[in-house]
């Protein structure tokens, strides 16, 4: 009978869930070229749908839940999510157990792997909407690292006039990825060519070049890869992460990848671009941000150095307090902008039990610094914060 009691629960709990869908679903924007599914509607709910005849379970995983999709007669699995943030989401599906990507969606590298995304359709997406304005260029950057020992890849963007206005140099921003991403994230998922060609074209924003390159690929032949410490023990000293007050360490899994990053930064990436691109080379017109990971880093490489960028942003990934920059000399002479930006449900849910960033940031915004707080309404640590956290942080950079 208990048995029988959950079973008719659960089939009620879908019936009701059935009849308040709507049924408005339309293709998602980041779908394979001529492919329906997936599909989103006017709820935020996500519909996937794969043919797997000889499947004996085929379930959504996204937003770090799975749902139970259903089989037709033809051998067509279907099934919706629940709601769904506004913004851009990695997913995958799991058919018998194992996770693989949906032959409908774009591919996007994220969660270590080159998977599934879609992008659920937001109210203020204009500012990332392709428009009928002057566009600049994305390009594929391979350069020789002394640091690696290897060929590295990135991305630069450059503004629309930067090809017509052949005498004028720009300042440059050099933004980075999250833990699990690489150098594609900023460049597809997070849109950044667009944002900045709408900004620019819009008045909002000075034209500026845009250097999007790898954080955690920091490894090569003339930099090993450490060895991971065993289980329970520490790792050793200076792979670990160091936390500041209020901020996130500098590494994942135990690993620090600010220290090997600032150096390809210093030694490698800012001279190629600096040799090859017309930029001024000088910290006043050199700004440094990044999203989660990406942030520490670049909490981590502007105390390290704090000639070497007066403009910093960090995004869903801590804070500068006001000791730290009392410890560091050069950095409050040197800065001209300090911009923290969190998704609103980040700073209801503090993950690791941080402390609160607003009011260290404001401290320090009233020791004389300029600061900013951003906090992106109705998301939590996602690229739809950090879209709106470039669109806002981009702004108020070389002005």
């Amino acid at each position: 009978m208990k048995k029988f009691a959950i079973s008719t629960l659960l089939l009620l709990a879908a019936l009701t869930l059935s009849a308040q869908v709507r049924e408005d679903f339309k293709p998602a924007s980041t779908n394979q070229p001529g492919h329906q599914y997936p599909m989103v509607n006017s709820q935020r709910m996500v519909r996937a749908q794969i043919s797997a005849p000889d499947a004996k379970s085929v379930k959504l995983d996204i937003g770090g839940v799975k749902y139970e999709m259903v089989k037709n007669s033809e051998g067509v699995w279907t099934g919706d999510s629940a709601p769904q943030d506004e913004g851009f989401h990695y997913y995958q599906l799991e058919i018998d157990g194992a996770s693989v990507p949906d032959p409908g969606s774009l591919y996007y590298y994220g969660a270590s792997r080159w998977g599934s995304g879609i992008d659920v359709p937001a109210a203020d997406e204009d500012f990332y909407a392709l428009k009928n304005v002057p566009h600049g260029e994305t390009s594929e950057v391979y350069y020789y690292s002394s640091v690696t020992g290897s060929v590295r890849h990135c991305y630069i963007y450059t503004p629309a006039e930067y090809k017509k206005n052949t005498n004028k140099k720009y300042p440059v921003l050099y933004l980075q990825h999250g833990g699990g991403e690489s150098e594609h994230g900023w460049a597809q998922q997070g849109r950044t060519g667009i944002i900045l060609d709408n900004l620019i074209a819009e008045g909002k924003a000075v034209p500026f070049i845009v250097v999007m390159d790898n954080g955690s690929d920091v490894y090569g032949p003339n930099n090993p890869r450490p060895e991971r410490p065993a289980q329970g023990q520490r790792p050793p000293q200076g792979q670990q992460g160091q936390r500041p007050q209020g901020g996130r360490p500098g590494g994942f899994g135990g690993f620090d990848f600010a220290g090997p990053f600032r150096t390809i930064l210093e030694k490698d990436l800012i001279p190629m671009v600096e040799a090859n691109y017309r930029v001024i080379g000088d910290a006043q017109h050199r700004a440094m941000a990044g999203l989660s990971m990406g942030g520490m880093q670049t909490h981590a490489i502007a105390l390290a150095n704090p000639k070497l960028f007066s403009w910093v942003g960090i995004f869903s990934g801590g804070v500068f307090s006001k000791e730290e920059v009392d410890q560091t000399p050069g950095f409050r002479e040197n800065n001209k902008l300090v911009f923290i930006s969190f998704g609103s449900r980040e700073l209801q849910n503090r993950f690791g039990g941080a402390a609160d960033p607003k009011p260290i940031t404001e401290e320090l915004g009233k020791s004389g610094m300029n600061t900013v707080f951003y906090v992106s309404p109705d998301t939590a640590h996602e690229w739809q914060s950090w879209r709106r956290a470039l669109y806002q942080f981009a702004q108020k950079l070389f002005k």
